[in-house]
């Protein structure tokens, strides 16, 4: 049978759409009859008179994406195994072994300092808008939930208001709030607030001002990320912020110093500027020269997020981080994004995640079998819900300690912000209406979390936090029900053999057996051979 991968010419992603949306050439995506007078509502004809523009999902600055193409292999292609026997992690009693006491706590780092609740973490959102917009959800809701929150790339040299000496970072704005919110609601020591780093954070050095003056003590390298294999990006819509980001040296299209585009953005011909930054050129050389660096700036905690590049660079994000010691290695598969990254290169472009997570798990062993040292690894790539999150560490087990999730949560944020503002105005739809009037009626966690916190602390938590934080206690609950039915009462009992294969090629790929050839031998054992 054939299956079509990607879908070309036309998307919601782009804002196209094909004039003969029931006769389309596989291949190309156009119209089967392309005629002469169409207005261009497709990705061509659009392209005829935006140009560039249309390389990227629209509208910018409200929207998260990722990519819509069909892999061969992804997570569905596994179901989950359960079983009738015994209890791993709790005592095999049916009044103990109860979905409730599943313990989803996870410790990591080289002293085993980390601690969060729950087995996931948002692996970076930076200086896009869709992050910035809603900060104040994500930081609060994650740090109440005692998970880690990543501060992505170019948040410092994106603030107008940050202060620069010698080309180097000494106070900030924006970056210091979106620290501080995650501090002031951090309870009990769970959960981290991580800063990463580019090329032009590094130049700008934002990981020692984070780590000196903004007490972090967990920051991140970053290599890259699944949605792209080129550098961040933005659209600025101001011509003297454009100007600013030029002069900090980011690399600004068209040139916003150019008196040619100056008129032309003023007449109204674009309405948007670019800012992209540099890729990253790495080197052993200089990645050991950075850790030192970073270590002598007080960095307790270092870690590395890698995207889905080809397999050697896999290879050599798992050998620098145990060579040089890091405390988690972060891989993202093909497909995902938040921000602006380009709509063809996010569906056709590096490693999907189920193949990017199966190369890692096998090259991961190959140093484990030779006795050398592992950090904690997590894995991204379009995660979103309790059985996902399961797969994903299975497949791994027993080195994967995390799922990283970005978009899943933004959305839940966004909703809970949504909501807050329908609240306020008296405007809430009928189907949240249903629920009750005001947020302890509608969400589900508000009355428990206001008797945690207490009447005057619950009320100074915005709807955008008490989204995220009812989206992971879902994950939470649903997450324990799969583990209890695999008799697995405690994260680091997970492992492969709770994974079966739907397909030959999934088995393949994955390592995971068949699900027609699983438990073969313990069958044999009960049925003779």
């Amino acid at each position: 049978m054939a299956v079509t991968l990607s879908r070309v010419n036309a998307s919601a992603a782009t804002l196209t759409k094909n004039r003969t949306e029931g006769s389309v050439v596989p291949a190309s995506g156009m119209c089967v009859t392309c005629v002469d007078g169409c207005i261009g509502m497709c990705e061509i004809g659009k392209s005829a008179y935006r140009g560039h523009e249309v390389i990227y999902p629209q509208p910018f600055g409200v929207i998260t994406t990722a990519a819509e193409k069909t892999y061969p292999v992804d997570y569905s292609h596994f179901n989950i195994m359960g079983g009738v026997e015994g209890a791993l992690g709790i005592e095999a009693d049916s009044d103990r072994a109860i979905f409730p006491a599943v313990n989803l706590e996870v410790t990591l780092g080289h002293d085993r300092g980390i601690k969060f609740r729950y087995p996931w973490l948002i692996p970076g959102i930076g200086s896009t808008n869709i992050a910035k917009n809603n900060w104040e959800g994500l930081a609060i809701g994650s740090a109440l939930a005692g998970t880690a929150l990543t501060i992505g790339e170019n948040v410092v040299g994106m603030d107008p208001e940050a202060v620069f000496q010698g080309g180097r970072v000494v106070d900030t704005v924006d970056l210091k709030r979106r620290v501080k919110l995650y501090q002031g609601h951090q309870r009990d020591g769970y959960g981290a607030i991580i800063v990463q780093a580019n090329v032009e954070d590094t130049r700008l050095g934002v990981l020692e001002y984070a780590v000196q003056e903004l007490g972090v003590n967990w920051v991140e390298m970053k290599w890259g990320q699944g949605a792209k294999n080129i550098g961040g990006e933005v659209k600025v819509n101001d011509l003297k912020r454009a100007q600013l980001l030029h002069e900090r040296g980011y690399i600004v299209l068209p040139d916003p110093t150019d008196p040619d585009v100056i008129r032309a953005f003023e007449r109204g011909a674009f309405r948007e500027f670019e800012r992209h930054s540099r890729v990253g050129m790495v080197t052993e050389e200089g990645f050991e020269k950075r850790i030192d660096q970073l270590r002598r700036s007080g960095a307790r905690y270092i870690s590395l997020k890698t995207g889905a590049y080809r397999p050697v660079d896999l290879a050599r994000a798992l050998h620098y981080a145990s060579k040089y010691r890091l405390d988690l290695l972060t891989v993202d598969g093909a497909g995902g994004g938040t921000g602006m990254s380009p709509w063809r290169m996010m569906n056709e472009w590096g490693m999907p995640p189920v193949a990017l997570h199966s190369l890692l798990h096998r090259y991961a062993k190959r140093l484990h079998d030779q006795g050398k040292h592992l950090p904690a690894l997590a894995v991204a790539g379009g995660f979103t819900f309790e059985d996902h999150i399961f797969k994903g560490l299975a497949l791994g087990a027993p080195f994967v300690k995390l799922v990283g999730m970005a978009r899943g949560p933004i959305a839940a944020a966004m909703v809970g912000k949504t909501i807050g503002r329908a609240i306020d105005d008296g405007m809430l739809p009928v189907y949240v209406e249903r629920f009750g009037a005001g947020k302890e009626e509608i969400f589900v966690t508000a009355e428990a979390l206001r008797a945690e916190l207490g009447a005057a602390e619950f009320e100074r938590i915005p709807p955008g936090a008490l989204g995220l934080y009812t989206y992971y206690e879902r994950l939470a609950q649903g997450l324990r029900q799969l583990m209890a039915g695999s008799r697995k009462f405690a994260v680091s009992y997970l492992s492969r053999d709770d994974l079966a294969a739907l397909s030959r090629e999934a088995a393949e790929m994955s390592g995971i057996p068949y699900i027609m050839d699983v438990d073969s031998a313990e069958v044999s054992d009960y049925l003779g051979r």
